[in-house]
């Protein structure tokens, strides 16, 4: 543990450019410190909240509260893919599973204090509550099958109301009332992240009453 605590440095000390994020990334790699401690230095280095690139548009911060830190490490991952290990990245990318087992407190002092904070706000605010509104839907199947009832996405409102006490239908409208976005038929993965991190909010105001 001496070795990779060597390799750790805090990026609150270093205003960066994103570009100079990327540089970092591959500079520290070809200078043989483990890629991914030179990624997480490199995402605390980050600067923007979002960004266009290759025709995709990237939303890193999530209301301004709720950094998507694995969405960062892909658009990272891609400028320096040629120095990358695929197995390892693929886990990190696709299974959230990292190569290093590092401490709470190591990754805090890689991403620094404001990331890391923007961090804990998308792991509960998003990937929790997606795995609240799963866990609730996997007991409603459970249900379905106790009675007889094949297994179906039909009863998908169900979860909503006894989570939230209204409609999937009627919670996006408010959202997008909140927000002042056009209603649509469709929903982005962006805006269903930003519509997810609402619904955490909506719970918790409505437990305080």
């Amino acid at each position: 543990m001496t070795e990779l605590n060597d390799q750790l440095v805090s990026s609150e000390t270093t205003p960066t450019s994103d570009a100079e994020s990327i540089r970092h990334l591959e500079q520290a790699i070809t200078d043989g410190k483990h890629w991914y401690i030179a990624l997480l230095e490199s995402i605390g280095m980050w600067a923007s909240a979002g960004e266009a690139h290759n025709d995709r548009t990237y939303q890193y911060l999530i209301d301004g509260e709720a950094f998507d830190w694995l969405l960062l490490a892909e658009r990272l991952c891609e400028t320096a893919d040629s120095l990358l290990p695929e197995d390892e990245k693929n886990a990190l990318l696709f299974d959230g599973r990292p190569p290093l087992s590092l401490s709470a407190r190591e990754v805090k002092q890689l991403i620094g204090s404001s990331k890391y904070g923007q961090y804990l706000n998308y792991f509960y605010g998003i990937t929790v509550e997606e795995a609240l509104l799963l866990a609730v839907q996997e007991d409603l199947d459970k249900e379905r099958r106790v009675l007889g009832y094949r297994s179906t996405n039909e009863y998908t409102d169900e979860a909503y109301r006894r989570i939230y006490n209204t409609t999937r239908e009627a919670l996006l409208k408010c959202f997008r009332q909140d927000r002042d976005y056009p209603q649509l038929e469709s929903i982005t993965l962006t805006e269903l992240k930003e519509f997810t991190y609402w619904l955490f909010k909506y719970r918790l105001k409505q437990c305080d009453h």
